[in-house]
């Protein structure tokens, strides 16, 4: 090493710096990488990609021989300074240390830190360019790399320490999924994020968060007089309505008006001819997150379905088209009664029938009133005041105000919601 010249060796000692950071910066961004990304494109064949899978594939040696260049070098630089220090100053002991510490900030600046940070910040530039040394390094050093990991993997089970399954380990639970999917609402289109989350939300809600409540079923009574029965199915906005006998919890079946639309032109409409086009009815409990329905529905080939409680008493109606629209939204094509519940006014607030869902509210007012409790906005008066409101009183829920229009039979009949500000998609939402 005496023949060779000072500048050639800090040219040397130059190089490898860059070749310790070149392994620092690639063992963070083989680590950073986004393994869902990563796999994303490895499966559009993007080469870097599937190189960067593939060693990632086996980790434990991908991490040794980036250590085993990285130390190294790290060895070799120390000596090399050694070297020209005693070249340069002498061999004292003052400035062998004083090299030391110039070293090892060297390498922490240029060679850790900086490259680091790179990598972080810059996984798969990176990442895939690095893996065109990564990949025949580690065939060249396997042997010495499969002799180190002999000795890990000895200490790691005299620890009793057992290693993940590769293929589990990155595994996403439904919360994981769920912040994923709120944290990506700037890079998705708002209608596919709004989407994605409510899906995730699907096993969170119930069907008595989204039923149409027992008061307010289209349900027809066989025992009424026959022109009372043709009058009303003749002029029902629905395809299938409840038919009960004497009581609404003695529930008979399902009609689909479809099978008795030429028995409305006769002079007569037969009972009986009603009770033999009926559809068994199909009962659930409540309690039933939609998830489960929306399966259930699919699994019996199910359009309608009564939410019974507990006591088999009938609380109320879930139909398929309630479900998916948890999911994308209500649709448009909706029955006159289904849409008047909820009006806005010229004064810019809104009328609100007390039976209204809370969900239904919030989704058209862009409000946050409380979900875990009362399922409408009658419950939710009736809960903050304890007692039967006056029509006039005024409340605030959260930081909405509230005035009672008008109570009926017990409940909150209609009430006024004050919005400081409407936001335009919310507002254009509920004139639909």
């Amino acid at each position: 090493m005496d023949n060779i010249s000072t500048g050639t060796l800090f040219g040397v000692l130059a190089v490898l710096l860059l070749t310790s950071a070149f392994f620092s910066a690639s063992e963070t961004a083989m680590m950073a990488i986004n393994r869902y990304r990563l796999r994303h494109a490895a499966d559009s064949g993007v080469r870097g990609a599937v190189r960067a899978q593939a060693l990632l594939d086996q980790t434990d040696k991908l991490l040794g021989v980036i250590l085993l260049g990285n130390n190294l070098v790290n060895a070799a630089s120390g000596t090399l300074s050694a070297v020209l220090a005693i070249r340069l100053f002498g061999d004292g002991e003052i400035v062998l240390f004083t090299a030391t510490l110039l070293l090892t900030f060297l390498i922490l600046v240029f060679s850790e830190v900086t490259p680091k940070v790179l990598g972080a910040s810059f996984p798969e530039r990176v990442a895939y360019p690095a893996t065109l040394l990564l990949a025949p390094l580690l065939k060249l050093a396997y042997p010495v790399v499969w002799f180190v990991n002999l000795f890990v993997q000895g200490i790691l089970k005299l620890a009793h320490i057992k290693q993940p399954d590769p293929t589990q380990g990155n595994s996403l639970g439904l919360e994981e999924l769920r912040t994923i999917v709120l944290e990506s609402s700037g890079r998705l289109p708002r209608e596919h994020h709004r989407i994605l989350v409510n899906l995730l939300e699907l096993e969170d809600i119930t069907v008595d968060d989204v039923m149409t409540p027992r008061s307010q079923i289209e349900a027809i009574d066989i025992e009424d007089d026959p022109e009372r029965l043709r009058q009303q199915i003749s002029t029902s906005h629905h395809t299938r309505l409840v038919v009960y006998q004497g009581a609404p919890d003695a529930v008979l079946g399902v009609l689909h008006v479809r099978r008795v639309l030429h028995a409305l032109s006769g002079d007569v409409l037969d009972p009986e001819m009603m009770k033999q086009n009926l559809e068994e009815a199909y009962f659930v409990p409540a309690g039933t997150p939609l998830f489960t329905q929306l399966r259930n529905f699919q699994t019996a080939r199910r359009r309608l379905a009564l939410v019974v409680d507990e006591y088999g008493e009938l609380q109320g109606l879930v139909t398929l088209e309630d479900l998916l629209e948890e999911m994308v939204g209500e649709f448009t094509t909706q029955a006159p009664s289904d849409t008047g519940y909820l009006r806005r006014e010229e004064d810019g607030t809104w009328l609100a029938e007390g039976s209204v869902l809370l969900r239904h509210l919030n989704r058209k007012l862009g409000l946050a009133l409380p979900l875990d409790g009362p399922k409408t906005l009658n419950g939710l008066l009736l809960e903050h005041f304890e007692d039967i409101p006056e029509a006039g009183v005024s409340l605030k829920l959260g930081d909405v105000p509230v005035e009672i229009v008008q109570t009926q039979d017990r409940a909150v009949k209609m009430a006024r919601i004050y919005l400081p500000a409407v936001p335009e998609a919310a507002s254009s939402r509920a004139s639909t």
